[in-house]
C-alpha cells in the first residue's frame, strides 16, 4: 500500500524521500507543473525588500540572481522552505514567516513597526500566476507600495500517470496527500479523466490546510483530515491520524 504525492516536481522527490524514510512506500502523481515566466527588472526601480510566498518563484530567477541587487535587499519568504531556497539563491538576509501568506504579512508588518522597514519603499512581490491571497493588497492596506512580479506559472496535469490509474483499480493506494487548492482541483480532475474518481475519493485525504481540505469535501470525499499547521510536518501528522486503526464498536 502506498500514498500517493500530488506536489509539483521537483517537490514531489523531497516528500517521498521524507515519507519513505517513515516506512511508507509512495507514488507520485504531480498535479501541477511549474513553468517560468520571463522575468524584466527595472534596474531604476528601488525597493526596501523583497517578499516570496513560493520556493518556485526563486526558481524561475536563478539565471537572474547571480550578482543581482536584489540580494542585498531583505527578503520576507513564507515557511523554511522558500527561505531555504532564497538562501542558495544568494539572499544573505533572511526572514521567515511560520505559516501561509497572512503570517508573512503579518512579519512584513512587524519589521515595519521595528523599523526593520520603512513604508516609504516598494516591496518587491515575486509572485506566481495564480495568488492563493491577496498578499499585496494586505499590504497595500497598511499603507506599503508593493510592486507584483509574477516570474511562474502552475500548469495542472491533465491526467494521472498510468501505474497510478492501476493502483487506485487493485486498491494499492492507502492515502492522497494535497498541498494546494488548485492542486486538489487538478487531481479531481485527473482522477475523473482516468475513471478512478471513486476509488480516489473513497480513501484518506490528507491536506495541508482546511481550506484545501474543503476543495476535497466538496467534491464528496468523506475521510478528509486538515493539517493543523500549514507545514509538511503537520500534513505528516495529519496523514498518521487519518491512517490509525479505527476502533471497534463494541458488542
Amino acid at each position: 500500500m502506498a500514498v500517493l504525492v500530488t506536489r509539483p516536481s521537483p517537490d514531489d522527490e523531497t516528500t517521498a524521500k521524507a515519507l519513505r524514510a517513515r516506512g511508507f512506500d509512495v507514488l507520485r502523481a504531480p498535479m501541477l507543473r511549474f513553468e517560468p515566466v520571463s522575468f524584466q527588472d527595472d534596474a531604476d526601480a528601488t525597493y526596501g525588500a523583497v517578499i516570496v510566498t513560493s520556493a518556485n518563484a526563486l526558481r524561475a530567477l536563478a539565471s537572474h540572481l547571480a550578482d543581482s541587487r536584489l540580494l542585498r535587499l531583505p527578503l520576507f519568504a513564507v515557511g523554511e522552505n522558500t527561505a531555504a531556497a532564497a538562501r542558495e539563491a544568494g539572499f544573505a538576509e533572511v526572514i521567515a514567516s511560520k505559516g501561509d501568506a497572512g503570517a508573512l504579512r503579518d512579519l512584513v508588518l512587524a519589521g515595519a513597526k521595528s523599523k526593520q522597514l520603512k513604508k516609504s519603499s516598494p516591496i518587491l512581490y515575486l509572485a506566481g500566476a495564480d495568488l492563493a491571497s491577496d498578499l499585496a493588497g494586505e499590504l497595500g492596506e497598511n499603507g506599503f507600495t508593493v510592486v507584483t512580479q509574477t516570474t511562474y506559472r502552475m500548469v495542472p496535469a491533465p491526467s494521472l500517470p498510468r501505474e497510478v490509474c492501476d493502483a487506485f483499480v487493485a486498491h494499492e493506494v492507502e492515502a492522497v496527500l494535497h498541498y494546494s487548492r488548485r492542486s486538489a482541483r487538478a487531481f479531481l480532475e485527473a482522477a475523473r479523466a482516468g475513471g478512478v474518481e471513486i476509488s480516489a475519493l473513497a480513501l484518506p485525504q490528507c491536506c495541508i490546510s482546511a481550506a484545501v481540505a474543503a476543495v476535497l469535501r466538496e467534491a464528496g470525499a468523506s475521510q478528509v483530515t486538515a493539517a493543523t499547521s500549514p507545514d509538511e510536518n503537520a500534513l505528516f501528522e495529519a496523514l498518521a491520524r487519518a491512517l490509525q486503526p479505527r476502533a471497534k464498536p463494541s458488542s
